[in-house]
């Protein structure tokens, strides 16, 4: 009963989080005509909320360390909750993209205070990659639903919602155990953690940039409504869903993770195509799949190279990936004033994944 509730407070923790990371792309082409703006600036929304997101990384896994990761974790979700809300007090783009900042400290918290709080509470590779499979499905919920509500407001609502529920399942929920910190945080960067950093950011990062624009592809390049391209596109982020925790399994399996990263370009490519609409599926299945398996392995492989502050090593892996989508977003979204609506990003997208194996250690994730 105990570990049922650290998990779903893990979970609530996850899907805020995930959810955030989309939630404004879902309705991108919705919002850029209501804040009458370009999909460049709509592209800041989700690099605002990773400016704050990616820096807060380390240091928020520190104070997991020292105060618990439960409670900052439940200060994240509060943090969410009145950025989301207050956000739509005026409909400025400007003033929407400095609260999506403010929420990034919160998603920050939230991401790195569950992983934490999941992998002390349980010590099961499996049960980090649940988390992680929480935190897709979020993302991939978002991307399917919110389409289907379109208008500038409905991105903040949702959030704020489900923000405010996840604050309660924290609360709700057993406090872990608390661990003195021994390192100074100057000390959490570690070369042995950059390959993991790769894997997250190739397999996570890359999906959730992907996850921002892939209904705007589909719709543009691809021809179909809006509607249709979400449930489709939600299958990038949802379908971790099933692979995430399948990851926690695989742990030293360096060439199943290999050719997950193989098969996340062929997806990544098949989305660049676009049409016919069956083919863009089978790429959305592909990369859903295929991005999920290395995140297990990267988070708990974080933990064991760094036993002696483990919430800012995952927190330093995290940020490579962050960063990753910080960058990466804007970029994605400027090439669909390039020819070809978005299918020049995409494919180079993939063409970035499948250097990934390159970087798979097998000391980093045996």
């Amino acid at each position: 009963m105990r570990l049922d509730r650290a998990l779903i407070a893990g979970s609530a923790l996850a899907f805020t989080a995930g959810f955030n990371l989309v939630n404004v792309g879902a309705v991108a082409d919705t919002a850029a005509r209501q804040y009458n703006v370009g999909l460049g600036v709509i592209g800041l929304f989700t690099t605002a909320l990773f400016v704050s997101h990616a820096g807060m990384q380390v240091p928020m896994g520190r104070l997991c360390d020292r105060f618990g990761a439960r409670r900052i974790g439940a200060l994240g979700l509060v943090d969410v909750a009145l950025a989301s809300t207050i956000a739509l007090g005026w409909r400025q783009a400007w003033f929407a993209i400095a609260l999506r900042l403010v929420a990034g400290f919160g998603t920050a918290a939230a991401f790195v205070g569950g992983s934490d709080y999941v992998r002390t509470m349980s010590a099961s590779p499996v049960a980090i990659g649940f988390f992680g499979a929480v935190s897709m499905a979020g993302g991939g919920l978002g991307v399917a639903v919110l389409p289907l509500w379109a208008s500038w407001r409905t991105p903040f609502i949702a959030a704020a919602l489900v923000a405010a529920a996840g604050v309660v399942l924290v609360l709700i929920a057993p406090q872990e155990p608390r661990r003195p910190p021994r390192v100074r945080e100057r000390t959490v960067v570690d070369r042995r953690l950059l390959p993991l950093g790769v894997m997250h950011a190739a397999s996570f990062g890359l999906s959730v940039v992907l996850g921002n624009w892939v209904v705007t592809l589909l719709h543009r390049a691809g021809g179909v409504s809006e509607h249709t391209a979400g449930v489709a596109g939600a299958l990038v982020l949802f379908l971790g869903l099933l692979s995430r925790p399948l990851g926690g399994r695989l742990i030293g399996r360096i060439g199943i993770l290999r050719a997950s990263f193989l098969a996340s370009a062929a997806g990544t490519a098949a989305l660049a195509v676009a049409s016919p609409f069956p083919i863009a599926v089978a790429g959305a299945v592909a990369v859903g799949l295929a991005a999920g398996l290395p995140f297990a392995p990267a988070f708990a492989g974080a933990a064991r190279v760094r036993p002696d502050a483990p919430g800012a090593a995952i927190g330093f892996v995290n940020l490579i990936a962050a960063v990753t989508i910080l960058v990466g977003t804007p970029l994605l979204g400027l090439t669909f004033s390039l020819p070809g609506d978005g299918r020049i990003g995409f494919a180079i997208v993939a063409v970035l994944v499948a250097l990934t194996p390159l970087a798979v250690s097998r000391r980093a994730t045996a």
